[in-house]
């Protein structure tokens, strides 16, 4: 193989290489710088590129994907003079292909120190108590924070999050005896609060059952004097149609002789019964004139007899 032959083949090389170096393909949400001679030529994005041998170089290659990035633990003072660690994850995503190689050397690496000296000052201003409670209000004022510093890097900030607060030990032990004493206080309230409502229905239960009590006595009194009045008219009305029915079989033919006959009956047995009830034996000042008595009795149901007629 001669000289020539070998420069030739070496030629052909070079020129393959220098033009495979000239075609660039941008992968789909990526963007690459090109300088021409040291200095900012333009932003490819994705697609087919050809650049210029030996003047244009891709100076810097940029995912336009959002990005996680860890923010190690670091200890925080809170306001009680409290040391936690806290970590984070912060999301950002690269707007600005030319400001994010020129404005700053390491936009990654600067936004996760911001976070870190931004949370330090947010929890600085808190109890501890008031940091598991304001993790939004922590994220929030992180995310404001980095991502006004960041709007010169071509970088928008687009969340943070709190994945751990850690306190120490000794204050774990504390928050955990206070967390079981608060849950005994509120069971306590909460069995006192039964009782009361238990004694309350109880005595609104008693006096329900006072209240009918004391309508079903009330209503119990109404129907016996209702019924005693119904018994005491039943009897007016029975001995009223009786004493019409005597007067009737009075005015009939022997019903004199039968009313006296009647009266001798009874004035026999009552008499009877007189001497049998009682140790002293009561003698009428006119024993033996019985028949008088009747004819006296007579006398006083004839005169009623003609004042009835007349």
């Amino acid at each position: 193989m001669s000289f020539f032959t070998v420069i030739l083949i070496g030629l052909i090389f070079f020129a393959l290489v220098a033009f495979f170096k000239t075609i660039v393909i941008v992968p789909q949400k990526s963007a690459f710088i090109v300088e021409r001679l040291g200095k900012y030529a333009g932003t490819m994005e994705a697609g087919f590129h050809i650049l210029i041998p030996f003047m244009d170089r891709v100076a810097y290659r940029h995912t336009l994907k959002e990005q996680a990035l860890d923010v190690t633990p670091q200890t925080c003072i809170t306001k009680d003079n409290i040391s936690v660690q806290v970590d984070g994850i912060l999301y950002l995503q690269v707007v600005d292909a030319r400001k994010a190689s020129y404005g700053i050397n390491d936009y990654q690496f600067a936004s996760a120190q911001l976070a870190q000296t931004t949370m330090r000052s947010v929890i600085g201003t808190m109890e501890l108590d008031r940091t598991f409670e304001e993790r939004q209000t922590i994220n929030a004022a992180i995310v404001d924070a980095v991502d006004k510093a960041s709007d010169p890097w071509g970088v928008k900030v687009t969340r943070y999050e709190i994945k751990n607060i850690e306190p120490p030990v000794s204050i774990k032990d504390a928050m955990e005896k206070q967390m079981r004493a608060e849950r005994e206080k509120r069971a306590l309230i909460a069995q006192s609060e039964g009782d009361k409502q238990a004694k309350i229905n109880r005595a609104e239960g008693e006096k329900q059952e006072a209240i009918k009590k004391s309508e079903g006595e009330m209503q119990r009194r109404i129907n016996e004097a209702e019924g005693r009045g119904r018994e005491i008219e039943r009897v007016a009305e029975a001995t009223s149609a009786g004493l019409i029915r005597i007067a009737e079989a009075i005015n009939k033919e022997g019903g004199l002789n039968a009313v006296n006959l009647r009266i001798a009956e009874q004035y026999i047995s009552e008499f009877g019964n007189l001497a049998k009830t009682n140790n002293s034996l009561i003698v009428p000042t006119n024993f033996a004139d019985i028949a008088g008595l009747i004819a006296s009795a007579m006398t006083v149901v004839k005169d009623q007899k003609a004042g009835k007629k007349s």
